[in-house]
């Protein structure tokens, strides 16, 4: 590694001139309309999450249901903040955060199967869980250097799904 050289001057004229764009310098290497239209999707699937968490913490029932209910409330909270993330960094990148309910199934990644018995819930919750960490491992690789702020916020979220899986995994072997 060479040493570390960069011309300030340079990067002050630069940020003068074009302060209007916010957070996006002359250094981001990514199609915005295109991450924007990513992380929809992304923004999209936490939404399902939530909602599929919610039905299942309010529709748990039998006497092993009070833990399972509890870890559902709490993925629940945690998808929330996953997608007021995404949202919040598409408005930094002059993108829009689509939280139409229109077409909402269709954008997110996940399903929202809503399961029969306490054991299927959580199956599907684990399911989806497997697809966000497919798809969320694919959009880091994607994003690579080109929009680094979006690519550690989508690894963070992706190490938060991996313990969810962890989590529901843990869950079905308890009800085994």
């Amino acid at each position: 590694m060479g040493q570390f050289s960069t011309d300030v001057k340079k990067i002050r004229e630069r940020a003068r001139k074009h302060f209007e764009e916010g957070a996006v310098t002359e250094g981001y290497k990514a199609n915005r309309e295109q991450v924007t239209k990513v992380l929809n999707d992304v923004l999209a699937t936490e939404i399902v999450c939530v909602l599929r968490y919610k039905r299942h913490y309010f529709m748990a029932q039998g006497i092993s249901s009070d833990s399972v209910k509890a870890e559902f409330l709490q993925h629940a909270n945690e998808e929330q903040q996953h997608a007021d993330w995404v949202a919040e960094r598409i408005t930094q990148i002059g993108g829009e955060p689509n939280f139409s309910p229109e077409g909402l199934a269709t954008r997110s990644h996940s399903e929202y199967k809503p399961g029969e018995s306490l054991t299927d819930m959580i199956k599907e919750d684990l399911i989806a869980e497997r697809i966000a960490i497919e798809s969320y491992s694919e959009i880091v690789r994607w994003l690579g250097n080109d929009d680094p702020t979006s690519r550690v916020l989508v690894e963070q979220i992706l190490k938060m799904e991996e313990e969810h899986a962890n989590d529901m995994l843990d869950l079905l072997a308890k009800m085994s």
